[in-house]
């Protein structure tokens, strides 16, 4: 049910993805590709991202979920559990934070340590894993639901947010839309 994916530049073997059929003649636009990378500044520049967490909910919060289901009250946590199991993603890296969800996992999030204002989290199953809120700097929130090693997570973001460098208060909540707000001179 995962995939991977080769996001590095340059030539692919051509046998990953779904790519033309060996009966198949390829089409100009595959033939005319070239098969280098053209050179450029940024030509061979990686960023080093340390992954600490990739993988979905926890399955205890799954299991519990299920049995809860066996009941008419629990059908609709059960539900909600099965689709988190099949189709959120969790992946907390060195550099950001990336969730992905919603219908068949197609919406992704990713949030910065430095635009985060606060973490809260609150611990589910006896403890064995959490629910976790990032407060952002617009006030918005992103949750991440059935975090497995919560506590050791949180702390890292709070040590990552803290270390991170900040945006000046008055750019993270405004956005930017080219115009620049008109100043009333009263007469």
């Amino acid at each position: 049910m995962t995939s991977t994916t080769n996001s590095s530049p340059g030539p692919s073997s051509g046998t990953e993805g779904p790519t033309a059929q060996p009966d198949q003649a390829p089409t100009p636009l595959a033939a005319a590709a070239p098969s280098a990378p053209a050179p450029g500044p940024f030509s061979g520049a990686t960023i080093n991202e340390t992954v600490i967490y990739e993988g979905g909910p926890a399955l205890g919060d799954l299991i519990g979920n299920l049995l809860f289901g066996l009941t008419i009250i629990g059908l609709p946590f059960a539900v909600g559990a099965i689709v988190r199991a099949l189709w959120v993603r969790y992946r907390i890296t060195s550099r950001r934070i990336t969730v992905n969800g919603g219908w068949l996992g197609r919406d992704r999030t990713q949030v910065v340590y430095s635009q985060i204002r606060e973490v809260r989290s609150v611990p589910r199953g006896f403890g064995n894993w959490g629910d976790m809120v990032l407060v952002l700097d617009d006030g918005s929130r992103l949750e991440m639901r059935a975090m497995p090693r919560f506590r050791e997570l949180e702390a890292y973001i709070e040590e990552r947010r803290r270390s991170s460098p900040k945006t000046p208060k008055g750019q993270a909540s405004r956005p930017s839309s080219g115009f620049t707000p008109l100043e009333r001179t009263s007469a």
